[in-house]
């Protein structure tokens, strides 16, 4: 009998990270695929990009509406109680022998709370990572010390969980997903780019995407301010996505949309899709903001990154990586920097520091192979590694 193996995905950028992984969950022998869609995907303001799923020809197992319209400071902890209440019903309908999450997002953290609670094997990808800007931190490592299989992306990281107590038999350092992205990715050329977003790109061009940093809400504004006013009289083309849907990201669209108002030359848009933004990447002349996808995929592709604050402070940075504060004088230097042709020579001799892109079929071949007993289930504390 196969094994059912449920994924839980609630945005655009984690649907695009595990898609390999549910390919090779998909075809698999002995694995039978469970997909739950929540979050973002779900909603219009963020793209419904539940549609990019459907049109990868994934069979959706179950849809849970969360996005919530309560007040902003208890909205993600309202859409976490309606997830629990939801999954805990789906898990009781079909009940996976393994739970695979990725990363460090609220969803997550509520659908590992269920899986605990009824005795679920929990298998993760990501964790041992250090982003000290975002309340993702505190998520990430709750669910390391929930799951039962860890999956993480570099040495360091699978380091970092081994001192958290967790036993080395469990973790299996796989890289990360991000980079068998690139590798697998289908090229588009970057005409049939340019005509679908009408718009021109060359290596001037900057992709910019920039999340809320969920412990510095205070000064979100003030840090819009600077980004923007940074970005207003730069004379190259400039493509926007649209932020996650943490706290804070309402006054984010609302920053871009005033910057993008009456500018040509710039392209604001709420869903690239995987496949595009990768493109988009591999075409354009640095990414700026403070998402991940700035520090894992840009470096394996030679493209430059302008890294703005602390969202993204302690994860492992490659040499093609500018780090600046908020400041508006700060982000304009970073970006010339990124830009110049000295910068150029250290960016194409810079090394990815996430493994060789072949992570899904390791995942899959230990949710295959791993003993599915009470010695997973019962976690010990182990402090020698």
């Amino acid at each position: 009998m196969k094994r059912k193996i449920m994924v839980l995905t609630g945005s655009r950028a984690e649907y695009g990270v595990l898609k390999n992984i549910l390919w090779g969950i998909e075809h698999s022998e002995s694995l039978k695929l469970y997909i739950v869609v929540t979050g973002a995907h779900l909603s219009e303001k963020y793209g419904y990009t539940v549609e990019e799923i459907k049109k990868d020809r994934f069979e959706i197992w179950k849809e849970i509406p969360i996005i919530s319209d309560s007040d902003e400071k208890i909205r993600i902890p309202v859409e976490m109680g309606k997830l629990m209440i939801h999954l805990s019903q789906a898990f009781r309908e079909e009940r996976p022998d393994v739970l695979l999450l990725l990363g460090d997002r609220y969803e997550m953290l509520a659908a590992a709370s269920a899986a605990v609670g009824l005795h679920i094997p929990i298998a993760h990808i990501s964790g041992g990572e250090q982003t000290e800007g975002a309340m993702d931190e505190q998520i990430r490592h709750a669910i390391t010390k929930m799951s039962h299989i860890h999956f993480p992306g570099a040495s360091p990281y699978a380091d970092n969980i081994k001192k958290m107590g967790e036993e080395s038999w469990r973790i299996f350092e796989v890289g990360d997903p991000g980079i068998e992205n690139i590798k697998s990715m289908e090229v588009i050329s970057k005409k049939e780019i340019e005509t679908e977003l009408n718009i021109n790109i060359d290596k001037k061009t900057l992709l910019v995407t920039y999340h809320p940093v969920t412990l510095e809400l205070a000064e979100l504004e003030s840090q819009m301010d600077n980004i923007t006013q940074a970005l207003s009289d730069y004379k190259g083309t400039i493509i926007i996505t649209y932020p996650n849907s943490d706290d804070g990201s309402e006054l984010i669209i609302c920053k871009w949309k005033e910057f993008a108002r009456d500018r040509e030359s710039v392209c604001l848009i709420h869903n690239l899709g995987s496949q595009r933004y990768l493109n988009v990447m591999r075409y354009c002349g640095a990414v700026v903001g403070n998402s991940s996808s700035a520090i894992i995929e840009a470096p394996f592709l030679k493209i430059p990154t302008v890294n703005i604050g602390n969202r993204q402070r302690g994860r492992l940075m490659a040499d093609s990586i500018v780090c600046c504060g908020y400041k508006q004088q700060e982000i304009r230097n970073a970006i010339d920097r990124a830009l110049s042709e000295e910068f150029a020579e250290i960016v194409q001799h810079s090394k990815s520091l996430y493994g060789e892109g072949d992570t899904s079929k390791r995942i899959v071949d230990v949710l295959s192979q791993i003993e599915l007993d009470d010695r997973l289930l019962k976690k010990n504390l182990c402090w020698d590694g």
